[in-house]
């Protein structure tokens, strides 16, 4: 049965993935790019300041809603996942190291897309009067889209979030947490779920105070961890750092040298592979971040855009190139071996072999580090464990959001039966077939992105207006410093 659905799904999303995803994202990306002036470059100083000038692992609790800091913690704790080493790992196993490239790009257009997504959850979040706030993309989807089409719009989309985020995510995340456990000390999948499952009804339970308390404290211990054990692994293969780098741009335009078919073929297979885990890494354009971005408390719509901007880069230009310089360098570059391989070998070797997107990061690590043993299983098994956990945390808080928006009146009985059945999921998705889990959470992502993306481009108006007006105020905010100056 789960090779029959896994045959119906995986169809299905080739065709999503490998055209209108592509299309739709790289559309939407360029359109804001160009509409809002390259925002993600002019206005990335101003999103580090935003993000590290008041940096604090102690945020508070607020009368209503979050910090803006740890807004982008819930969000990027959403984005930092299992899509960071899993979802890298496979787009270079099956895409070739040139699928790192088109990640970045994919990354560098999300970021103007994300700085639209914030900016319009900013704009239509609601505020009830004990502070509550509301917010997301069925809020600006219902905004520029009146009527019943907008109201079927907002439901198709938390429907789909809801699947995406809340069951099927977790999925993913508590499956490749349990697999990598699995490697590195042999505990049983079915147990790693059922601690994973409890820890996580724990912290559901707090709700977004205490779900905005635990990521902004684990978003950076979890990625400096990570980051360290990075850089102790290519400070071993420092001689391959430029070949690695080489094979990044090489094989972005000429992956059939490697992974084998046409040029049409193998480039394809690159950029959509590239642009799927893209998205499933940095969430750009899927929906997912806005519900958090919509929570933080800032002055201005433009202020959330820029951190939001900055939430991508961390998570594919920091922590995803890690894992691509660090699995490119030991199993790719030098002696690695794959790269020298016929690309039928290739083939073999990264589709029917012992390699696979689960463990060629801890294959990696313990390649380039073979003198600690199974650390290095270790090591990679902790890290995804906080990367996963932190995703399941943001992702479930998200579909709460949505089931919240569906049932109104009706709201805390369809959290409590949503909570139990989400809790289900995270325990069983431990015990599936990893092939499986991947392929229906790509499914309902993708069926997220449409009407999300259908929104953000007509609501342009709005988002240029945020990213012009901030110009205007700092070029008024100049002029009257150097009116006072020169009285």
């Amino acid at each position: 049965m789960q090779e029959k659905i896994l045959e119906i799904v995986a169809t299905a999303n080739a065709y999503l993935s490998d055209y209108i995803l592509i299309i739709l994202l790289v559309g939407v990306g360029l359109f804001y790019t160009i509409k809002t002036r390259f925002v993600q470059v002019r206005c990335f100083g101003e999103g580090l300041k935003k993000v590290f000038g008041n940096f604090s692992l102690r945020g508070g609790k607020q009368q209503g809603g979050i910090s803006s800091f740890q807004a982008l913690a819930t969000a990027i704790a959403a984005q930092v996942g299992t899509g960071n080493i899993v979802g890298a790992s496979g787009a270079i196993l099956i895409g070739g190291p040139g699928a790192i490239f088109w990640m970045w790009v994919i990354a560098f257009l999300g970021m103007a897309t994300i700085y639209a997504e914030a900016v319009m959850a900013q704009e239509t979040r609601v505020v009830d009067e004990d502070g509550t706030v509301h917010g997301g993309p069925v809020y600006y989807i219902k905004k520029v889209f009146k009527g019943r089409f907008g109201t079927f719009l907002a439901g198709f989309f938390s429907v789909a979030a809801i699947l995406a985020l809340g069951f099927m995510g977790s999925m993913v995340q508590s499956n490749s947490i349990a697999e990598a456990v699995n490697t590195a000390i042999g505990i049983p999948g079915w147990v790693t779920g059922l601690v994973v499952a409890v820890i996580a009804a724990f912290i559901f339970l707090g709700g977004i105070q205490r779900i905005a308390s635990v990521t902004e404290k684990m978003v950076p211990i979890m990625a400096g961890l990570f980051l360290l054990g990075g850089v102790v692994v290519l400070i071993a293969r420092i001689q391959y750092i430029p070949e690695t780098f080489g094979m990044i741009f090489k094989f972005a335009f000429t992956p059939e040298a490697l992974i084998g078919g046409g040029i049409g073929y193998a480039l394809k297979t690159a950029i959509s592979q590239g642009a799927k885990r893209g998205l499933f890494s940095n969430e750009a354009g899927m929906g997912s971040t806005p519900h958090a971005h919509a929570m933080a408390n800032v002055k201005k719509p433009h202020d959330q855009g820029v951190a939001a901007m900055i939430g991508v880069f961390i998570d594919t230009f920091v922590v995803l190139t890690m894992t691509a310089l660090v699995i490119i360098s030991t199993l790719y570059a030098g002696e690695g071996g794959l790269a020298s391989l016929s690309s039928d070998a290739y083939v073999a070797a990264t589709t029917a072999g012992e390699l696979s997107k689960t463990n060629a990061m801890q294959t990696a690590f313990s390649g380039a580090l073979p003198f600690l043993g199974n650390f290095g299983n270790i090591f990679v098994a902790i890290c995804l464990f906080f990367f996963a956990f932190s995703t399941i945390i943001g992702w479930n808080f998200f579909g709460k959001l949505n089931v919240q928006y569906m049932f109104k009146k009706h709201s805390k009985v369809a959290v409590a039966i949503y909570s139990v059945v989400a809790i289900a999921f995270i325990f069983l998705g431990s015990m599936l077939k990893n092939d499986l889990v991947w392929e229906l959470t790509d499914f309902f992502n993708y069926l997220m992105v449409l009407p999300n993306v259908l929104a953000l481009f007509f609501l342009s108006k709005y988002v240029v207006k945020a990213a012009g007006s901030n110009k205007a105020k700092k070029a008024d905010a100049k002029a009257e410093t150097e009116t006072a100056d020169a009285e």
